[in-house]
């Protein structure tokens, strides 16, 4: 989708001259994430300008759908790219719905069209239509300008984004909230995305793939369990920081290591007995207690000793239930603050999907490492 071809931007001339990126060239996949990443200076906003030609190209290629951009209009080429800035940008003297309209104004779309895009626009980024089409920038929070700037940049569908530290500006709860409904869009959308960040845990949430560059070149650009097991240099495993361990947690998700067929369950109406029986055969110190297919607590051997009615009398009810999607460090951090060492999965509707233990996670961890010395 987008293709960098020996990127070189060169700000000034002789002594002054400032190399801003030295020959950069890698792929974007159509419908993939990229975060570009590195300290400041390295180059990573100005490659975004100059995929929109926001900045002119010293030397090298930048291909979008396999058409060079310097064969496009700029104009035309900005239309059909949506960008949204860490600024926002968003008119103060236009309402919400004006806001998001630019583009497709510009377009020519008909006022219907218009109107039904930007009603569609504010529900998919959870702003009802009816309350905020009409407001204007000063009457919405930080984020809810955020969620604008957004549904401004998808406004024409346009199949790229350019996101430049998107979230920046943000306070840190509202930061992850964001990061959280971006994801979901984008899950929807698949869009083509190169998204700009300085933050590393960014960037392992959200990238699909990352760039990372110091000094106008690019270092590494790998997935970001790769990033994080496998640093091409010095340079990168400082930057990744020493606790790259518990970063890679945040990328393991609970689908991938989760037990879809646990044999440690017992019902909320057993007698106690059985169950403890049943616990002793099977050696294991933990049973998930149903009701239905819902779990609505455990039992350990403890609470079953000496116990003479039903399960349900004897059990402790789950700290926390799972979702599939939920990190492993989720996963590690309510065990570790309820001093429980096996969690329940449930879907949507609060049906038992599986369990997670923390040898589950032991397991998890060390796979992901398995290949981190090899060649």
């Amino acid at each position: 989708m987008i293709t960098y071809e020996a990127v070189t931007k060169i700000f000034g001339t002789g002594k002054d001259a400032i190399v801003a990126l030295e020959n950069v060239s890698f792929d974007i996949p159509p419908g993939k994430v990229v975060v570009f990443l590195g300290p400041s200076g390295c180059g990573k906003t100005t490659l975004l300008r100059l995929t929109n030609r926001l900045d002119t190209l010293t030397r090298g290629n930048i291909f979008v759908n396999e058409q060079n951009i310097l064969d496009v209009d700029p104009v035309k080429l900005r239309q059909q790219i949506g960008y949204v800035i860490q600024e926002i940008g968003l008119f103060p003297n236009k309402t919400v719905a004006d806001n998001i309209a630019v583009v497709p104004k510009l377009l020519g779309w008909p006022p219907d069209r218009i109107r039904a895009r930007v009603d569609e626009l504010l529900q998919l980024i959870r702003l009802e239509p009816e309350v905020y089409r009409q407001r204007y920038p000063a009457e919405l929070s930080g984020g809810q300008q955020q969620r604008v700037g957004v549904a401004r940049a998808l406004a024409a569908d346009p199949e790229i984004l350019l996101m430049d530290e998107p979230f920046g500006a943000v306070d840190p709860i509202n930061r992850g909230q964001l990061q959280d409904e971006f994801l979901a869009l984008q899950a929807q959308m698949q869009k083509t995305v190169a998204f700009v960040s300085h933050d590393i845990h960014e960037a392992i949430k959200v990238g699909d793939k990352i760039a990372l560059f110091d000094r106008g070149q690019l270092i590494q650009y790998d997935t970001p369990e790769i990033t994080l097991t496998q640093p091409k240099n010095q340079f990168v495993a400082d930057f990744v920081g020493a606790d790259r361990a518990l970063k890679v947690l945040s990328l393991i998700r609970v689908h991938d290591f989760m037990n879809r067929a646990p044999e440690n369950l017992v019902r909320a109406e057993d007698q106690a007995q059985e169950a403890g029986q049943l616990m002793s055969e099977k050696k294991v110190a933990h049973a998930v207690v149903l009701t239905g297919d819902k779990p609505v607590g455990y039992v350990t051997p403890q609470h079953l000793q000496d116990q003479r009615g039903l399960v349900r009398e004897a059990m402790a009810e789950y700290p926390v239930l799972l979702e599939e999607h939920h990190s492993a460090r989720d996963v590690l951090s309510h065990m570790l603050m309820h001093g429980i060492q096996t969690l329940s999965v449930i879907d949507s509707t609060g049906n038992l999907v599986g369990t997670v233990s923390y040898r589950d996670l032991q397991h998890a961890l060390k796979d992901t490492y398995a290949g981190e010395n090899q060649p």
